[in-house]
C-alpha cells in the first residue's frame, strides 16, 4: 500500500515562515557563511534541499553528502548539476506531498556512509521535513526561502520533534 503525506493549507501557511536561521547576502556570501558554520560545528552530515544551494556549495568545493534536486529552480527547468554523488536515487514526489518512495529513499540516505543525490519526479520542497527527521543530531539541513536567502537547520530532538507535529498534522491518503 502506497501511503501518501498531502500538505493541508493550514500547514501551507505556517511552512511559509523558514524552519531555521535564514542567511542573507550575495551567492558568495552566504557559501562563506556555511562554511565558517561546518569548520566550526563539524556537521555529521550536510543535506541540501533545492538545486541553488545544492549546486551553490557543490561548485564552491563544499559537497553536500545528501542533495535532494528536482532539475528546477523557481519551477523553471535547469540542467542536472553536476555534484558528487557515489549513488543517485529517482523518486516520484508530486507537488504538496511527501510519498512513501520519497520518505524511504531520504531515511536511506540519511543512514548510509555514501554520498547521495536523490532527483525528484515532481518537486522536492517538503522534503526538507523527512530530511530533519532522518538526518543525525548536529547535521545541517539547508534548503532556499525564495527571495530570503538561504535557511539553515542545525538538527536538533527538538527540532526533530517539531517536525513530526508537522508531518502528523498532514493528510494521509491510501
Amino acid at each position: 500500500m502506497i501511503r501518501i503525506r498531502y500538505l493541508t493549507p493550514q500547514l501551507r501557511k505556517k511552512l511559509k515562515k523558514p524552519l531555521g536561521i535564514v542567511l542573507r547576502g550575495t551567492t558568495q556570501d552566504i557559501v562563506e557563511q556555511i562554511r565558517t558554520l561546518v569548520a566550526k560545528e563539524k556537521p555529521p552530515k550536510i543535506v541540501t534541499v533545492g538545486d541553488k544551494i545544492s549546486q551553490d556549495l557543490a561548485c564552491n568545493s563544499l559537497q553536500p553528502d545528501i542533495l535532494i534536486v528536482d532539475n528546477k529552480i523557481m519551477r523553471k527547468a535547469i540542467s542536472p548539476i553536476s555534484a558528487t554523488a557515489d549513488q543517485i536515487l529517482k523518486i516520484k514526489n508530486p507537488p504538496g506531498t511527501i510519498t512513501d518512495q520519497a520518505w524511504k529513499a531520504i531515511m536511506e540516505a540519511t543512514k548510509s556512509s555514501r554520498r547521495t543525490k536523490i532527483v525528484v519526479d515532481g518537486e522536492e520542497d517538503l522534503l526538507v521535513l523527512p530530511a530533519i527527521i532522518g538526518a543525525p543530531d548536529r547535521s545541517l539541513v539547508l534548503y532556499g526561502q525564495p527571495h530570503e536567502g538561504v535557511v539553515v537547520i542545525e538538527v536538533t530532538e527538538m527540532m526533530k520533534r517539531k517536525v513530526r507535529e508537522i508531518v502528523n498534522a498532514m493528510k494521509n491518503v491510501s
